[in-house]
């Protein structure tokens, strides 16, 4: 069964992206909605590589509270409630040069107030890059 508060489509989560932002700057892409998980991806090129040629860790998270903030948006009525990350943390596992990295979203706590989310970052090669848990703070509209 499904956690989502209505059937999102891709194009509908890219919608939400309203104006020039990190998101388009970087290059973040939604790729796949599950009945219980997210997926998106993050190119790894000269936008998100720190000093070394690899993978910046604040793109990583990036990517990981834009997945989880989304997940959580898609879990309430957004006529009356609104979310966004309140604490993140990730542990980065290995480097990665070129490609792509994929984030996949999954909930270990969906409360009315707030929702935790485990977040996988795997290269192209499907080796895990990082293990992040985002926390999302739920409060009604102002």
């Amino acid at each position: 069964m499904p956690i989502w508060f209505k059937d999102y489509t891709i194009e509908e989560i890219e919608n939400f992206i309203t104006h020039e932002n990190i998101l388009e700057r970087l290059g973040v892409e939604f790729t796949e909605i599950g009945d219980d998980f997210i997926k998106a991806r993050l190119p790894v090129d000269k936008r998100t590589h720190q000093i070394h040629g690899i993978l910046h860790g604040g793109a990583t998270c990036v990517l990981a509270e834009t997945i989880g903030s989304f997940a959580s948006l898609m879990c309430v009525d957004l006529k009356k409630k609104y979310a966004v990350g309140s604490q993140i943390n990730v542990n980065h596992l290995r480097p990665v040069k070129e490609g792509f990295i994929t984030a996949t979203c999954k909930p270990t706590h969906l409360g009315r107030t707030k929702h935790v989310w485990d977040i996988l970052v795997h290269s192209d090669a499907g080796k895990l890059v990082a293990k992040c848990e985002l926390t999302c703070a739920v409060t009604d509209k102002p």
